[in-house]
């Protein structure tokens, strides 16, 4: 394969000189430009695989560039040298659709990491992560909708750049699917994907979880610990829930990003880290920017690009298909030969409204394969609450799941108590079968 080609882009002749060299020991030719008009007519010319610019350019600016490049060449990656802690710029730049930044003076190690995420992008869009054991399993975006064919797009867009992504929408809608979405088909495919859910850690362990500790730097530090950032080093980090954080880890947080370095619990040095942030949450994170529950400059850190995930009500069209991929892998998992869901029973299901979105399908039918008779799914094998969609996300104050669980245990009891506890009796009585008796006992901990 022939040597890469890039375009440097500076008015600076030093700058030029430092990243040429830099660029040709990584065994990559270069072409430079001093200014906008020269890098636009280089760019007609030949071919490139990558263009590092400068934000200050004599007869315009990189913004401009990265604007041009983005319209007229989509497939080359473009990075942005900005000025030392110009966060401002680097985030302008990134919406403009740069590839990545990187800050002066350059750090040559950023650089090269920088470049050699970019160059795999040479390689054809991937659909599934490379490593083999996981690609045959790997998690796949269902659907034939218009919106789910627009958020594929969306996600195609996403992996090949290491802008910072916030994905939005409600519980159970799979934001955490479209963050290994947008890691598996990018140019850092091969590196971990780390997903924490920033609300099931504790206030006093998260700086360690984070950012790791060294041994003795608190009582129970017996030895060193790697923190979330290093983990992902080279990979994704996935911020789940990210608005749960408390205000002094958020600043701790805006401060890693922002400088690319974190310092474990009881170092005396910071140590360099590399890794794309996609971040998540079902709140909804402006509003509470204008309350002050959660810190301005982080919001936008974190928000350079939005991906909305539409609930599933709003693409019914797709419940069929769902469904159907939700009963074949249960009936797999459960070792039966094949479940079927009778007419009656999809269509309530695409009446639904589904306010636990996909999630709450998933348990809907989960339940439904355990109380169905010879593998066929019918309408009163699904047990659809009769709470119309828009007042049952949360009745007396608990999510929908919460509540239907109490509500069955304490018929379950009920039937037990009057049966004095016989098992077969209680699930005639409730008119389910032994079996699903059995796995409602074990999955609501009444089994002992």
């Amino acid at each position: 394969m022939s040597h890469p080609l890039a375009l440097i882009v500076d008015d600076e002749p030093d700058i030029r000189e430092l990243l040429e060299i830099t660029l040709g020991r990584m065994d990559i030719e270069t072409r430079t430009a001093a200014d906008l008009a020269q890098a636009q007519a280089l760019l007609k010319q030949e071919h490139f695989h990558l263009c590092l610019t400068d934000m200050r350019l004599p007869d315009g600016s990189g913004i401009e560039l990265v604007e041009h490049i983005t319209r007229r060449y989509p497939a080359l990656p473009v990075a942005m040298i900005t000025a030392h802690g110009n966060m401002e710029s680097a985030i302008q730049a990134l919406k403009a659709g740069a590839f990545d930044f990187v800050s002066k003076p350059v750090d040559l190690q950023v650089l090269r990491r920088l470049v050699e995420a970019a160059l795999k992008l040479r390689q054809p869009p991937k659909s599934q992560p490379k490593k083999a054991p996981e690609a045959a399993t790997a998690p796949k975006l269902l659907g034939e909708s218009d919106a789910i064919e627009s958020i594929r797009t969306m996600i195609a867009k996403l992996a090949r750049s290491q802008a910072p992504v916030y994905i939005s929408g409600e519980s159970g809608t799979g934001k955490e699917l479209a963050a290994r979405l947008i890691h598996a088909q990018g140019p850092r495919a091969d590196g971990e994907f780390v997903a924490v859910n920033c609300g099931a850690i504790p206030p006093e362990l998260m700086e360690s979880e984070f950012f790791g500790h060294r041994k003795g730097s608190f009582t129970g530090a017996v030895t060193d610990k790697e923190g979330l950032f290093q983990a992902a080093d080279g990979g994704t980090l996935f911020l789940d829930e990210v608005a749960d954080l408390p205000v002094p880890m958020q600043v701790k947080l805006l401060r890693a990003i922002q400088e690319k370095t974190v310092r474990p619990i009881g170092a005396q040095q910071e140590t360099p880290i590399d890794v794309r942030i996609l971040s998540a949450t079902h709140k909804d994170l402006a509003e509470m920017v204008k309350k002050n529950e959660f810190r301005q400059d982080l919001f936008y850190r974190i928000n350079v690009i939005e991906l909305h995930l539409p609930a599933l009500r709003e693409r019914k069209g797709d419940i069929p298909l769902l469904a159907n991929h939700i009963l074949a892998g249960l009936a797999e998992k459960n070792g039966l030969a094949g479940v079927q869901i009778e007419k009656h029973a999809m269509e309530a299901l695409c009446d639904y409204g589904f306010p636990g979105n996909i999630r709450e399908l998933e348990n809907i039918l989960e339940r439904a394969v355990t109380l169905c008779e010879d593998n066929r799914v019918r309408l009163e094998d699904l047990q659809l609450p009769e709470t119309p969609p828009e007042q049952a996300a949360h009745l007396s104050g608990k999510p929908l799941e919460d509540h239907l669980g109490d509500i069955e245990r304490q018929a379950i009891i009920k039937a037990l108590e009057e049966t004095r506890w016989n098992r077969t009796a209680a699930a005639r009585k409730l008119g389910i079968s032994f079996r699903a008796l059995r796995y409602r006992l074990s999955k609501l901990g009444l089994d002992q």
